[in-house]
């Protein structure tokens, strides 16, 4: 994937929408990147699973909607991130990734497939996904192997809240290390979806539609 955002566009994206697209000069060695810069995370770790879930038709819209399977972020998103799977990685663990960024015009093609606010959030008023900090996580051990949460990624029903006590106790405590982890970091969760994170200092980041170019 290559990323195209001139360097003169960073304040412009502080304060509107962007039409424009990230730069692959964006990484951890460029020391003109600061906390609100769009970024890969695969240029600041190698240490996370990636199923990234839209760039596939395996999800609840029955449609790819991604044209690459990358997390982008902002970079304070990312250090929050590379921070809370530090604490999980030593307890044998590390995060699983199916959402990481997502531009504005996604949004709205998401929200054509599924116009319900329930499920998607209306582009009027964009997503924390749409700001670059907001995750959607689960994790596996550090072999591969799946742990169980309990529902899938993107399963609506009340099971997959975080205040759903009736389920095994190994689903409960697995949710409940991601979620500690998680708010240790700097994120909030989302009350009724187990795998969705919010960086709490990224709410006021304006929504963006920087776009990014596969190869």
């Amino acid at each position: 994937m290559k990323l195209f955002l001139p360097l003169l566009l960073f304040s412009f994206l502080t304060s509107t929408v962007a039409q424009s697209s990230l730069a692959t000069s964006h990484n951890a060695k460029n020391d003109k990147v600061n906390d609100t810069t769009f970024v890969n995370l695969k240029s600041y770790s190698d240490a996370f699973i990636y199923d990234m879930k839209y760039a596939t038709d395996d999800n609840f819209l029955k449609a790819k909607v991604y044209d690459c399977s990358e997390c982008f972020l902002r970079l304070k998103t990312v250090k929050a991130l590379i921070k809370a799977n530090t604490k999980l990685t030593q307890k044998g663990y590390t995060i699983k990734i199916y959402d990481c960024y997502r531009p504005l015009d996604i949004q709205k093609k998401m929200w054509e497939i599924v116009p319900n606010p329930k499920y998607v959030a209306n582009p009027k008023t964009g997503s924390i996904h749409n700001r670059g900090g907001a995750v959607d996580i689960s994790f596996v051990t550090l072999q591969g192997e799946a742990v169980d949460m309990g529902t899938d990624f993107d399963f609506f029903g009340e099971k997959a809240s975080h205040l759903y006590q009736d389920l095994p106790k190994d689903v409960l405590q697995n949710r409940k290390l991601l979620k500690s982890v998680m708010i240790s970091a700097g994120f909030n969760s989302f009350d009724s979806e187990w795998w969705h994170y919010n960086l709490k200092a990224g709410l006021k980041n304006p929504v963006s539609n920087v776009k990014w170019e596969c190869e």
